[in-house]
């Protein structure tokens, strides 16, 4: 009932910078986490930037931690991932996914009750 739908996703030189929107819309929509999730060719879908509903405490993977912010417009509607200095390694189809209500999983797609169909991000050396 909750549709996710994910935007921003381009072409980016190394060091460059790209925004990706998450926007979300139903007659069911609650309260909900929200994580971002990437996904390289041959590769397993990791956990990238979760944000909370109720205090919007933000989480990150290591690899992306000093680089990447993710952020939610005041009515939580739309949730924002800045990737700053990117590199060649974050090349992926990215997706935003929801859990809500939240069951405190944010860092588990197993845990995801709504998912957008993906934004791919390519970053050329």
């Amino acid at each position: 009932q909750v549709q996710l739908v994910e935007s921003g996703g381009g072409l980016v030189q190394a060091g460059g910078s790209l925004r990706l929107s998450c926007a979300a819309s139903g007659r069911a929509f609650s309260n909900f986490d929200i994580s971002w999730f990437r996904q390289a060719p041959g590769k397993e879908r990791e956990f990238v930037a979760g944000i909370t509903w109720r205090d919007r405490m933000t989480f990150y993977a290591d690899s992306v931690k000093g680089r990447f912010t993710i952020s939610r417009e005041g009515a939580k509607t739309t949730t924002f991932l800045q990737m700053n200095s990117l590199t060649p390694e974050d090349t992926a189809v990215y997706y935003c996914a929801g859990d809500g209500p939240p069951k405190y999983g944010l860092r588990n797609p197993t845990a995801m009750d709504y998912w957008g169909k993906g934004t791919l991000v390519t970053v050329s050396s």
